[in-house]
């Protein structure tokens, strides 16, 4: 009689099929997940008494969580990211519960990989779940705290999500060049010290003054990230897809390896309610439609503001599509914290010394 797969084997099939979806077609995420947790008024004692610590639900409030996951399978996407956001040293540390990093990132990973298997038994579709690996609120660069402490957090939270069933590490919203190589380095010490295989997808988040919060741009950020071993690069968070145009446009061009996009639904306008998000599902899907087919994107979904319905719209219009290929014409160059200078260069000033 034959055996049954084991839990390795079926994990192995699944990061095997994420692999090949991204190499042939347009692999969809999901959108915003804060927002939607905190719509379902999760009470104090559901946070543990650590009001906005949104990784707690994983633990206490899983119906919560799964449900954010299950509106956004329901909609046709490919993948869901974790509700780790938040699960590293610094986020953590604020609520003086550092130690719980592990904990509150396999737990998170387990639950979208118990939903993810259920949308997959029901409809036939393969789903995938990404581990979110936030950024914290410290920064290395400005000595906020120390690198090492954060690497070894990130290969801690890294490898809770590999505990609970992530096909991928998405190293997203990094705003320092330092904080991101902490963030990668951690990812990949932890697929070392478990013997896994997974993709490692880096996103960074250029803000509406064209740089990196640190003053980075995307020529640095690509010159510094791409010799990491990084699967996948992108943009993520900060603004709409209107202000990324020119940075994707940039990665298409020189960027080896595939290239992904999850914007806000616009630049938030703040209303007396709050802020308020104005694309429409709609101009989303416009964006992501002309993204892929002009800069060859791989991976699209959406960040703050965007809903289900943003997400349906854009899986109706990118389904079954192949990325555009591109042919990019990388730069040798040396990335300084804030520029990328080509090895060619004679006067172009760069700074020498920082801690990249």
């Amino acid at each position: 009689m034959a055996s049954l797969p084991t839990p390795a084997a079926d994990s192995r099939a699944r990061v095997d099929a994420l692999r090949e979806a991204l190499a042939t077609r347009v692999v969809v995420a999901d959108g915003a997940m804060g927002t939607m947790l905190q719509a379902q008024d999760p009470t104090l004692d559901d946070f543990q008494q650590l009001e906005g610590c949104n990784e707690i639900l994983n633990i206490t409030r899983p119906d919560i969580v799964r449900s954010v996951h299950e509106a956004y399978y329901a909609v046709g996407v490919d993948c869901v990211e974790t509700n780790t956001f938040g699960a590293n040293h610094a986020a953590l540390g604020e609520y003086d519960i550092p130690e719980r990093v592990f904990e509150l990132s396999e737990s998170g990973a387990r639950v979208a990989r118990e939903v993810a298997d259920e949308f997959t038994a029901s409809t036939g579709q393969q789903r995938w779940v990404l581990g979110s690996i936030g950024p914290g609120t410290k920064l290395p660069t400005l000595g906020h705290a120390p690198y090492t402490t954060l690497r070894d957090a990130y290969q801690r939270n890294a490898e809770g999500l590999i505990a609970g069933g992530a096909d991928a590490l998405l190293v997203e919203t990094t705003q320092d060049l330092l904080q991101t190589k902490a963030s990668i380095i951690g990812a990949r010490r932890a697929l070392e010290a478990t013997g896994a295989n997974l993709p490692v997808i880096c996103s960074v988040t250029v803000e509406t003054t064209g740089t990196m919060l640190l003053g980075s741009e995307i020529g640095a950020a690509l010159t510094a990230l791409e010799p990491l071993g990084i699967d996948m690069i992108g943009l993520n968070c900060a603004t709409g897809p209107a202000e990324m145009s020119e940075h994707l446009r940039y990665l298409s061009r020189h960027s080896r390896i595939p290239i992904s996009a999850m914007p806000n639904a616009g630049l938030p306008v703040l209303t007396k309610d709050g802020a308020h998000y104005p694309l429409s599902a709609e101009e989303l899907a416009d964006a992501q439609e002309t993204f892929v087919r002009e800069y060859g994107l791989s991976l699209v979904g959406g960040c703050c503001g965007t809903t289900p319905e943003h997400l349906r719209q854009v899986v109706e219009r990118v389904r079954g599509t192949r990325p555009t290929v591109r042919e990019p014409r990388p730069e040798p160059g040396a990335a300084s914290l804030y520029q990328t200078v080509p090895f060619r260069q004679d006067t172009a000033y760069m700074a020498i010394g920082e801690r990249t």
